[in-house]
């Protein structure tokens, strides 16, 4: 691992050389899975080398964070722009097998940037049927000088069946400050008033404006490049899966899907080809054993950004 000077406030998870060989034990490897299947694992493989060892129609929910179209550097593993054909035969390359491990009533999510956002519809409505497309406000950078900020990304939502498929709203209720409190006959019309202000709890849009990036005071932050925070995928589980469901990444990164499915009460499978990302995801997983919290969520509702007073008050 390689050792970076962190202030003394800074709470990124690490890896030390001491702890590698512990955690290498919960990582499997492609040849591991085709003798023998088992859920909740991280495999340490590339993804079509794996494929066609995980079953069939097996999972309820399929989460994506795949490269976007762009160059970018995952601590070696290159990934480098291309033209948008190109890039939409990249991504038929393993998205149609990965479909094919989607239950028949099964939910899948896309994650993906304006430059990619119209090849991913284009190859994901090739299998299944889009739902609606997610936006959410990913606010961190400084931006550029010659163009506009780039501060949002999508999620695709897509199912198998539009007739057949889960989603809970009730469990991805927004919880809000009341600016203009409205009263019927003294009392509170659709809030409630609390010692630490006035809310209500709302239905969730297409757009988010709640995410936190994950940044270095945050200890579920790693040093992936473009790691997705907790929350963002606590509300896709939460929506689009039972508890006890199984949750598939094939992209799993630093481990967030593996981690909030395992806060929520879900199995998982993870496939990763970087070996790094793999301790990362592993050490998380075990530090999630003794901490289930997931920050902007809490008794049993999402809760605005820059909320977490009201949320200890409460």
């Amino acid at each position: 691992m390689s050792a970076k000077t962190r202030a003394g406030r800074n709470r990124t998870l690490t890896v030390s050389e001491g702890e590698i060989p512990d955690l290498e034990t919960y990582i499997l490897t492609a040849d591991d899975i085709k003798t023998s299947f088992v859920d909740d694992c991280v495999v340490n493989a590339d993804l079509l080398a794996c494929i066609d060892a995980i079953p069939d129609g097996y999972f309820d929910l399929i989460i994506i964070d795949p490269p976007y179209n762009l160059d970018k550097d995952f601590h070696g593993q290159r990934f480098s722009s291309m033209k948008a054909e190109d890039y939409e035969d990249y991504l038929r390359c393993w998205f149609y097998k990965v479909c094919d491990k989607l239950a028949p009533d099964g939910t899948l999510y896309m994650c993906g940037d304006w430059r990619c956002a119209s090849s991913m519809q284009r190859v994901i409505e090739e299998r299944l049927t889009v739902m609606n497309r997610i936006t959410w406000q990913r606010e961190k950078g400084r931006g550029a000088k010659s163009n506009w900020k780039n501060a949002m990304e999508d999620i695709w939502f897509a199912v198998k069946n539009p007739l057949d498929y889960h989603f809970d709203v009730e469990s991805v209720k927004m919880k809000r400050k009341v600016k203009a409190p409205y009263k019927v006959d003294g009392k509170p019309k659709d809030w409630e008033e609390t010692a630490s202000g006035n809310f209500r709890l709302t239905y969730p849009s297409n757009f988010w404006d709640d995410i936190s990036i994950p940044f270095w005071s945050m200890p579920e932050n790693t040093d992936h490049p473009t790691q997705k925070p907790e929350k963002l995928y606590a509300k896709l589980i939460l929506a689009s899966s039972k508890p006890g469901d199984k949750i598939f990444d094939p992209f799993l990164g630093s481990g967030t899907t593996a981690v909030v499915a395992k806060k929520l009460g879900r199995h998982f499978c993870g496939v990763e080809i970087n070996r790094e990302y793999c301790l990362w995801a592993v050490k998380r997983l075990i530090c999630s054993k003794n901490d289930k919290s997931i920050q902007g969520y809490a008794d049993g509702v999402f809760w605005e950004r820059n909320s977490f007073g009201e949320q200890k008050g409460k």
